[in-house]
């Protein structure tokens, strides 16, 4: 009898363990379709992290606007300016971004030598980590561009994802923190 018992509840919790196995690889099934673009703007009072920051902000200077797209949608958002120093404020990212662009003018185009990603945002499981894993791939292959930083917000969320990410701490400032993707 109590064997019996013992059966019934291995059997239930190896088909619970199936049922699980089975939604995870369905929520996540949607990043293989997904694929990453440029885009000319994006919805700012969608942003966690940087609302306050307009489109014109995120387009000007050769500052650009990536998304993950699947059927159609935007499912995540990263912003990047090129610089050739590492901010430790918006006002210093703003700064250092205009200084590399009309530099890159006099030069051969080519805008700042470092990446920095100034926000990041998903509204679909998994979508943060795709797009930093493919905005890490561009700059990668990039012959201009030799390291990828953050300009992160002050909090644990934000250093949890970019350690569990594979990103280093760069810095900890007064209201920001800058982690780096090695390349």
């Amino acid at each position: 009898m109590i064997s019996k018992k013992k059966s019934r509840i291995k059997a239930r919790l190896r088909k619970s363990k199936k049922d699980i196995n089975k939604k995870i690889k369905n929520l996540f099934e949607w990043v293989k379709g997904a694929e990453i673009i440029e885009l000319k703007d994006c919805e700012v009072e969608d942003d966690p992290v940087r609302p306050e920051l307009d489109n014109e902000f995120r387009t000007s200077y050769g500052r650009k606007i990536y998304g993950v797209k699947y059927n159609n949608e935007i499912h995540a958002v990263m912003c990047i300016a090129f610089t050739n120093k590492i901010p430790k404020t918006i006002h210093e990212l703003d700064i250092f971004s205009r200084d590399a662009f009309l530099q890159s003018a006099t030069r051969d185009q080519k805008i700042g030598k470092i990446a920095i990603a100034y926000t990041v945002w998903s509204n679909k499981k998994g979508g943060g980590k795709l797009i930093v894993k493919e905005v890490f791939k561009m700059v990668k292959k990039t012959n201009h561009l030799n390291r990828l930083i953050t300009l992160s917000p002050l909090t644990e969320m934000a250093r949890k994802f970019h350690l569990n990410n594979g990103a280093e701490e760069v810095s900890v400032n007064d209201d920001t923190q800058n982690f780096e993707y090695k390349l």
